[in-house]
């Protein structure tokens, strides 16, 4: 068995895929259970996972843009324990499989797995990966030297858009809720198909700017 990628205990940081990147290109961040696919609560079965309707192109999308994409996902049902990281490697996978059926791909995927209610190492509140904490997406910035302020996330919960804002971002489109702004940080709503159209555009138009100033 390959060995897991884990930083530390509770950080998974995989970088998937050879595509190499210009430097300072923005990046398409998303969160996994409940944006790419639909949230079944803690998932630790491959069988189980569905993808979200019309996210694949969106992802596909940056793909032909030349934007990385990037997961950040917390995953405190392995600080509870209730899975292991072999769960989260094989739901992952499946995730990751199902996008590639649709020609879409991730190129880095990072979970952060601690929590105040966590067991043992994995027992700690506030940890700076754990969104809304901005501690994955600037790790991903740092290792695919992404231009963050014109970066993109995607989420459903609020403390996706969060970690978006406290990371430099300029924008934020949440699964099912409402448009607002954050100081400088806007958030768009996505629930329908002009939402995912205005999306797409925006990744379009992110894809045809300089990756330098």
């Amino acid at each position: 068995m390959t060995p897991h990628p884990l930083q530390e205990p509770g950080l998974w940081v995989q970088r998937i895929g050879g595509r190499v990147f210009p430097q300072g290109m923005p990046a398409l961040f998303l969160d996994r259970d409940g944006t790419i696919n639909i949230d079944t609560g803690y998932p630790d079965d491959p069988a189980g996972i569905a993808l979200r309707a019309h996210i694949s192109p969106v992802i596909a999308a940056a793909n032909h843009a030349g934007i990385p994409v990037v997961i950040v996902t917390n995953q405190s049902g392995i600080a509870r324990g209730y899975f292991g990281w072999d769960e989260f490697s094989a739901v992952n996978g499946r995730v990751l499989d199902l996008l590639g059926r649709e020609g879409a791909s991730v190129d880095m995927v990072l979970a952060c797995a601690y929590h105040e209610n966590g067991i043992g190492p994995l027992a700690i509140a506030d940890h700076p990966m754990r969104k809304p904490n901005p501690g994955m997406l600037l790790e991903a910035a740092r290792r695919l030297d992404i231009d963050a302020p014109r970066s993109l996330i995607v989420g459903d919960k609020p403390a996706d858009m969060e970690a978006g804002r406290r990371a430099g971002l300029a924008q934020g489109w949440l699964v099912d809720g409402e448009p607002s702004r954050q100081g400088d940080f806007a958030i768009s709503s996505l629930r329908d198909r002009s939402d995912f159209d205005s999306l797409l555009g925006a990744i379009a138009a992110l894809g045809a700017a300089p990756g330098q100033a």
